[in-house]
């Protein structure tokens, strides 16, 4: 539908193309072709490795938006009510199904009780159902997938020491009965190592975990393989400025819990991808670059 209403503005046919597929064989060719001259694709790491093998053939150019697993630092000097509001909104926006959404909690430990209660009582506000009925908040996540992994994770941090606040079950019965619903789940004084801290959960989970300082903070959310996004919350803008220089993400909130604008460039760091969408930098990858060098006059 939206490519038609594309055609119907008047776009050139063959512009833009709408090729639908049930499974890997689509991209595995487009990649692959050499009619295709660039790539942009929006998927999981293991998905934008195979992209880039197969478009290894002819070298072709590649934008590539992948994983994440964003860490949300809240300073000892940062407001808990409003830190713990911004990094509920980020975490569970979706049923947390977004590639920005927050995996990592990590706390100043001299405002980490006030912090998690703070967290706790926002969780707690939120109503899952239908999304046309009044003061609902959320609906279903995706599918039983997302159920399994996001219990599976909740899981392994309890076993692991971590402490179950709120939320992790599945409602019963009428409409609950008939989508795939999950209780946003809040677990505190998750260890590194576990699968919530180093894995993409891509559900309703948030883990957090505790540091003793700014190094140290900075230190676990510097520690994965991935640097999509990452939140800094402080109520000192200079030291939050100077932690946002220092993590390692492609993008960096600070004091806001979204990192997305259409004029600005969006791309991830090591395992998270390569190149940049939106913003000219987004144009600019689909442009190729020519230098013609012309002497005037005879020699």
């Amino acid at each position: 539908m939206v490519v038609k209403c594309f055609e119907d503005a008047g776009l050139p046919a063959g512009v833009l193309n709408d090729i639908p597929g049930t499974g890997p064989e689509v991209g595995a060719a487009l990649s692959a072709h050499d009619g295709v001259h660039m790539i942009t694709a929006t998927a999981s790491v293991p998905a934008g490795q195979a992209i880039m093998r197969a478009a290894a053939g002819n070298l072709k150019r590649l934008s590539l938006e992948l994983g994440g697993q964003s860490p949300f630092l809240v300073l000892d000097d940062a407001d808990p009510a409003e830190a713990a509001a911004a990094a509920a909104r980020r975490s569970f926006s979706n049923m947390g199904q977004i590639c920005i959404a927050v995996n990592r909690i990590i706390v100043s430990r001299g405002i980490h009780d006030r912090f998690v209660e703070a967290l706790v009582a926002e969780t707690r506000k939120i109503r899952l159902g239908h999304g046309v009925e009044p003061g609902i908040s959320y609906g279903p996540v995706l599918n039983e997938s997302v159920r399994t992994r996001t219990a599976r994770h909740l899981d392994d941090a309890v076993a692991r020491g971590g402490r179950l606040l709120v939320g992790g079950t599945i409602p019963r019965g009428g409409l609950y009965d008939k989508g795939f619903f999950y209780e946003p789940a809040v677990v505190d004084q998750v260890p590194e190592g576990a699968l919530a801290t180093t894995e993409e959960t891509f559900g309703p989970l948030a883990a957090v975990q505790v540091a003793d300082n700014d190094d140290h903070a900075l230190r676990i959310a510097n520690s994965l393989p991935f640097g999509l996004a990452a939140y800094v919350f402080s109520g000192d803008l200079e030291r939050a400025w100077l932690i946002a220089e220092r993590l390692e993400a492609g993008a960096v909130g600070v004091n806001v819990n979204d990192t997305t604008e259409l004029q600005a460039p969006f791309g991830g760091w090591k395992m998270s991808g390569i190149g940049r969408e939106l913003g000219p930098e987004g144009l600019h990858a689909f442009l190729e670059k020519k230098h013609i060098k012309l002497r005037l006059g005879r020699m």
